[in-house]
């Protein structure tokens, strides 16, 4: 049986010699894992610490997909004569080698543990450049600029250039509360990111040994920095701090620079290269991706994507994207640069099911004519959002100052920095959450359409919904008469809470209640006890809980309504007066206590006591009086050994 598998795969590579001697770059496609020597349950042997963090924070069981390449299937593939092994990918179990040896394909392909094999790009020698690459920026010109809301001096960050296209997202909000990105992690796949380690706009990233790593996939080296400006213009507008001039979404954040697209042709194999960059920077522990690369036709027609391929599962990018997604990370793709052009729709990974996909507005906030339509060829809302693409402000490769471009690959990154200051502020809640938050803050989230899908979000809005997901609360009455209220939300000390109550009576609410906390961002709780002795019963009494940020933005967490049915006014009452026959006195309490009343003369001379009287409730006590003279009288009540109340009679 095996030597008839040899046999065919012979003819199978002799039938397409012709075809297959223009490539020299493979994809092996593996049966399974057997025989790994990695296991699930020790996952430290694969994933960093972070990554680890990251499936447990939230909740994401490590299977058999994070598990490497079974050693051994490397080593046989190597072992098969002029092979090179480029890069795998352990979530699709696959390998890419390089090879213009037929016998060594022949003999991979009667492996038992290979499912199959297919060229992915072509012989150095043969590569034929597309016209134009999704990547760039459409031939267009600029747009006019707009003036826009001045920014204000009491912004955290003085952004210069950059303000406009960072406040159409509020994002200067999240930077003023704090959040730019410290303690978060967000890797860049591009082409290259030209003089990223001389520019003035790298400088703080630089100082402050932001670039945690850099790999290019496409070279197989560590240097990144020498290649195409295109990854080091979306770079710019999230990590660019230039006071005064330009300033990004994320200034903060840290950074891994992976170069995947090989801009001197157009191949899948780039496709697998984001693959192996997206499963490294998961291994790493990073939180967010920004990916402005689009596929849909290659450099050979043979490769070539129609508009059905854009589906979310049948490209290797938007699978690995996917996976991604899967991990926990939160995956930024930018929509494509089809709109104008015959291909019309997104591109891929942009049809990932699970990541944000991000179309280009002006700051007029009108679609870009370039921005590629959706929606995926499977129905799915595609772009999700928008953000500027037309006319953003992005770093000039030569000085590094502000310069204008034109692309959705400017708007996702971008997004993916406003993204990351969100998250920052909610690591509690996933990368969907955030997604999620995001889609429902934008302008068009009631009508999405084709072109921006929910729209254009707004963070501050994102950031109220997020504190109000994670809000808690109870409200109860208790036996003691008392309104019991307690609820844990997500505080810091530039914001307050108030408690409100409207009765019957009121003809507005009232503020009875305020707190300031003293700790920075997090989940705190409260208790307050809203005393209602005071109070008629039988009535509906309201209350409403308003958070304030600063100056920013007030709102209500939540409102509730408690029936307050049981008097709980406590109250001594005597009578009547004057008296005659027996004097009546009534005790309310509203939990158990222990009665004394005694009487005295005007002198103060005691001439009555009665002692150890139970009250619980409400408690009625005669005091015969036709034996006393007539004259003036007091009348002391104690209550658990305490002198509560002395009224004056007068006995007839």
């Amino acid at each position: 049986m095996k030597k008839l598998l040899l046999l065919l795969s012979l003819i199978f590579f002799i039938g397409c010699a012709n075809s297959y001697a223009q490539f020299s770059r493979y994809i092996i496609q593996l049966k399974d894992k057997s025989g790994n020597p990695f296991l699930t349950t020790n996952p430290a042997q694969f994933l960093m610490q972070r990554s680890i963090n990251r499936r447990i924070r939230y909740n994401i069981a490590i299977d058999e997909s994070d598990l490497p390449i079974t050693p051994a299937y490397l080593d046989s593939i190597r072992l098969t004569g002029n092979v090179t092994v480029i890069n795998v990918s352990k979530w699709l179990n696959q390998v890419c080698i390089q090879t213009t040896d037929a016998a060594a394909l022949i003999k991979i392909n009667s492996f038992v543990f290979v499912k199959g094999t297919s060229p992915i790009a072509a012989r150095v020698g043969n590569i034929i450049s597309p016209i134009s690459k999704p990547l760039d920026p459409p031939r267009q010109p600029l747009p006019i600029m707009i003036t826009g809301k001045p920014q204000s001096p009491t912004d955290f960050y003085n952004y210069g250039e950059s303000f406009p296209q960072i406040h159409l997202h509020n994002g200067e909000f999240l930077h003023n509360h704090g959040f730019r990105g410290e303690g978060m992690q967000l890797a860049i796949m591009d082409a290259g990111f030209y003089h990223y380690q001389s520019l003035p706009t790298f400088d703080s990233v630089r100082k402050n040994q932001q670039i945690l790593g850099t790999w290019d996939f496409v070279a197989n080296e560590t240097s990144v920095n020498e290649d195409f400006a295109h990854g080091m213009n979306c770079f710019s507008t999230i990590a660019a701090n230039i006071p005064g001039t330009f300033v990004g979404t994320a200034p903060a954040t840290s950074f891994y620079l992976f170069r995947t697209e090989d801009v001197s042709s157009e191949y899948p194999v780039e496709e697998q290269n984001f693959a192996a960059a997206a499963e490294r920077a998961d291994s790493l522990g990073v939180d967010v991706f920004s990916v402005s690369l689009g596929y849909t036709t290659f450099s050979n027609n043979l490769f070539n994507y129609t508009y059905n391929d854009m589906n979310g599962n049948t490209t290797i990018s938007a699978k690995a994207a996917d996976f991604a997604a899967k991990k926990g990370i939160f995956v930024t793709v930018a929509a494509g640069n089809e709109g104008s052009s015959s291909w019309h729709y997104i591109t891929t990974p942009a049809d990932a099911d699970s990541v944000l996909t991000v179309g280009a507005v002006a700051l007029n906030r009108q679609v870009a004519l370039f921005s590629s339509f959706g929606p995926s060829s499977d129905g799915q809302i595609k772009p999700a959002v928008a953000a500027v693409g037309s006319g953003a402000v992005i770093a000039n490769q030569s000085t590094g100052f502000p310069s204008f471009g034109n692309g959705t690959s400017y708007s996702c990154p971008i997004m993916a920095g406003v993204a990351t200051c969100l998250w920052q502020a909610f690591p509690e809640v996933n990368n969907m959450g955030i997604i999620d938050a995001l889609e429902k803050s934008a302008d068009r989230f009631t009508t999405p359409d084709d072109r921006s899908g929910f729209g254009i979000p707004d963070v501050k809005k994102a950031f109220v919904q997020l504190i109000k997901k994670l809000y808690k609360q109870q409200i109860s009455i208790s036996n003691s008469c008392k309104t019991n209220i307690g609820f844990t939300v997500k505080i810091a000390t530039d914001m307050n809470i108030e408690i409100e109550r409207k009765l019957p009576t009121d003809a507005a609410y009232k503020t009875i209640s305020m707190f300031t906390p003293t700790n920075n961002f997090a989940a705190t709780s409260f208790v307050i006890e809203d005393d209602l002795n005071d109070l008629q019963s039988d009535i509906a009494i309201k209350y409403r809980i308003k958070m304030s940020i600063a100056a920013d933005t007030s709102f209500y967490l939540d409102s509730a309504a408690v029936n307050y049915t049981k008097s709980c006014r406590e109250t001594i009452s005597v009578m009547p007066n004057p008296v005659t026959d027996n004097l009546s006195v009534l005790i309310v309490r509203n939990i158990s206590v222990n009665a004394a009343i005694e009487i005295y003369t005007v002198s103060g001379q005691k001439i009555y006591s009665l002692l150890n009287q139970t009250v619980s409730g409400t408690k009625k006590i005669l005091i015969p009086t036709k034996h006393l003279s007539a004259g003036i009288y007091f009348v002391a009540i104690f209550i658990d050994n305490k002198k509560v109340t002395t009224k004056k009679i007068i006995v007839r």
